[in-house]
């Protein structure tokens, strides 16, 4: 038996509805009767698309100004439910990352219910629980909302998969954000976008990742080319990302982006708990590493052992060449 009604959370990458909305509306849609997403500027540009996903109906803030999103979206939404404008889920589906982190505490301190962080899993059993992996990944454990209020659910992105189901082109509420006091002073004046000239990497069909095992930052490029080379993005163990030799966008593991490509390509990597968490999940697993007993070949679909010095020039060359 499944919930009566789920709010997800929509964010917005460039012009589209980000992945991890879609990938949250695929999750509600299998918990709940009725889905419905909550937003923070213009619902109807994106009713279409998300309403294609599964959402009934769409309640949005309009322009904020440049004012921040949490902000607002999280006392527009209490300030609905306390004058009964809107009816209250049964659950609040937010994605782990900055906004929707920053909109889940706004809404917990604003509806005195708690935040259930670093979902993987969500199931029905009279209420929503959440799964979350602890102690490196290698144990799950279940939590569930015993307030009696609306749950609020904070969920990795990729545990689910995107998929439309044609729905109808989504209604469109608005929703009036209140006096918000001297926070609502605050602007965003400027925004920085990392460049990329290839595929983002927790949305990249094909992701090469290099670890301590290529030795030097300057052998990274190896990793890069290698990338470029099959069309893919490349990625990182968070041993190199916090030696400083590639910037923390590029980390795949438990504190870094979780990613699910068809080819997960893994260089160096001896395949610690904290990295494979964020790519156990992909379909086909290549492993190159020169110790034979290296956990990564573990998960492993294909190993390799060898030196990565010697190994990847070769593949390099080999796929440039062809």
């Amino acid at each position: 038996m499944g919930l009566d009604k789920i709010w997800v959370f929509g964010e917005v990458a460039g012009d589209e509805v980000a992945s991890i909305t879609l990938e949250m509306l695929a999750a509600a849609r299998s918990l709940a009767d009725t889905v419905e997403v909550f937003m923070a500027g213009d619902g109807g540009e994106y009713a279409e698309q998300l309403g294609e996903h599964g959402a009934e109906t769409v309640y949005s803030t309009g322009d904020l100004a440049g004012g921040l999103q949490g902000v607002a979206i999280a006392s527009a939404v209490a300030a609905a439910i306390e004058a009964g404008d809107v009816e209250a889920p049964d659950a609040f589906l937010l994605g782990t990352t900055q906004d929707g982190r920053d909109v889940a505490g706004r809404l917990s301190v604003k509806l005195d219910t708690p935040v259930i962080t670093n979902v993987v899993a969500l199931e029905v059993d009279e209420t929503l629980i959440g799964s979350e992996p602890v102690f490196g990944g290698t144990v799950d454990v279940k939590t569930k909302n015993t307030s009696g209020k609306p749950g609020i659910f904070l969920v990795r992105p990729k545990s689910y998969e995107a998929v439309g189901v044609g729905g109808s082109e989504a209604d469109t509420e608005d929703l009036d954000v209140p006096d918000l006091g001297a926070v609502g002073a605050a602007k965003v004046v400027n925004s920085h976008a990392e460049e990329a000239d290839g595929p983002k990497l927790d949305e990249a069909a094909i992701v090469v990742s290099g670890g301590r095992g290529l030795g030097s930052p300057e052998a990274y490029v190896m990793v890069d080319d290698l990338a470029k080379a099959v069309g893919g993005a490349p990625g990182a163990s968070r041993a190199i990302v916090d030696a400083g030799w590639v910037p923390y966008s590029y980390q795949v593991g438990q504190t870094g982006k979780v990613v699910k490509p068809t080819v997960y390509i893994a260089a160096g990597i001896s395949g610690a708990t904290q990295h494979l968490v964020g790519m156990k999940g992909s379909k086909n697993i290549i492993a190159i590493n020169k110790d034979p007993e290296a956990p990564i070949f573990a998960v492993a679909d294909l190993g390799i052992v060898g030196d990565v010095h010697k190994v990847m020039p070769k593949l390099i060359e080999a796929l440039q060449s062809r």
